[in-house]
């Protein structure tokens, strides 16, 4: 064989990720359930992805902003509050959110009904925070703000200025 037939023959390449609707790791972390469908070991670690139920009246995370990652919201049921320093974005069912870098944030579900969202983390840094909240959860009380926020920390991530 020549050295060009040999260079055109197919690569193998990563192998290829399905994950059904039972499958996937859950991390519950309060009244919000996870459920990580790619948690970026099929994608070079480029891209992670979540589906997320947040209960009625869940409230999110602190406000806070991502140094090295992109997030997306996409919304598949239900209303979510996002509010962006100090903008509120009443998101509902087939609403896409996207937060840069650097952007404070934070988000919850204030209705009487539960909201249900997919997220991606780009590149997949965050999901690892998830599991260490989880942890945290373990005891059945929630963690401190500050256990919250060291958690962050590790994942380049810090609380943004309180709303004025």
């Amino acid at each position: 064989m020549t050295e060009q037939a040999k260079s055109s023959e197919p690569q193998a390449g990563p192998a290829l990720s399905v994950v059904g609707p039972g499958d996937g790791e859950t991390i519950v972390l309060g009244t919000t359930r996870m459920r990580v469908l790619e948690d970026g070991s099929h994608t070079g670690h480029r891209l992670a992805i979540a589906e997320s139920v947040l209960a009625p009246h869940t409230q999110g995370p602190p406000q806070h902003r991502h140094a090295q990652h992109d997030e997306g919201f996409y919304i598949l049921s239900g209303t979510v509050r996002f509010t962006v320093g100090n903008d509120d974005h009443d998101a509902m069912a087939g609403t896409l959110v996207i937060v840069p870098p650097g952007t404070p944030h934070t988000f919850a579900n204030l209705t009487d009904q539960p909201a249900v969202m997919l997220s991606t983390f780009t590149p997949d840094l965050y999901v690892q925070y998830f599991r260490d909240l989880q942890a945290a959860f373990a005891d059945g009380r929630p963690p401190t703000r500050q256990a919250g926020i060291d958690a962050m920390s590790r994942y380049a991530t810090e609380p943004a200025a309180h709303r004025a």
